[in-house]
Parts: structure tokens; C-alpha cells; sequence
């Protein structure tokens, strides 16, 4: 029997960050970006969810001369439940922001 665990802080802000606009493809580096994570953490969170079928990945379809196609991003039907699940799970552990933040 496989238990469900809960997914790593930098997990749920990957999901957080793509349940933001969860129609619209996005790159590996530029959600790096986003969300504060280097490649060596945020490519194997994003291979994981894909393996889980949270994710569709696929190519870019443009090639720019002088720079390799990129690999985009989506969440998947199942992949918006996940993120909401798992923002909503770890509301309670997430420190909340100052008013100064704006939020």
C-alpha cells in the first residue's frame, strides 16, 4: 500500500506558481526564476510531477537560431486538483506576509 506524503515546501510553490495561470505553458527557467529555485532542485520537482501525470510537458515548437529549444510546462486537470490540495495543506505551515507586503 503506497502512502500519500506531503509534498516539500518548494514543491507546493512550483504547483502555487503554476496554478497561477494553469492554460499557459512555461519554461522551466523562467519558473525557476519565479519561485527561487536553482535547476538542480526545480528540474527533478518538475520530471516528479510529470511522472505523476500532474504535469504535461512537451518541446518548444520554435527553434531560435543560437539557443536550444526549451522544454514548457502545464498542469495537468489532476494537476490543478494537486495544487489546490496542496497550497490549501500547507496554508496553515506558511508564515503570513506583513501588511507592508501588500497582502
Amino acid at each position: 500500500m503506497t502512502r500519500a506524503r506531503r509534498p516539500s515546501p518548494q514543491t507546493v510553490t512550483v504547483l502555487a506558481a503554476l496554478a497561477a495561470a494553469p492554460d499557459s505553458w512555461r519554461y522551466g527557467y523562467e519558473l525557476g526564476q519565479e519561485v527561487g529555485l536553482k535547476a538542480g532542485s526545480l528540474y527533478p520537482i518538475l520530471i516528479r510531477l510529470t511522472e505523476r501525470g500532474l504535469l504535461e510537458a512537451q518541446w518548444e515548437d520554435e527553434v531560435t537560431p543560437g539557443r536550444p529549444r526549451r522544454h514548457m510546462y502545464r498542469l495537468t486537470e489532476d494537476g490543478l486538483t494537486a495544487a489546490a490540495q496542496a497550497v490549501e495543506a500547507a496554508r496553515p505551515f506558511i508564515r503570513p506576509r506583513l501588511a507592508t507586503e501588500g497582502l
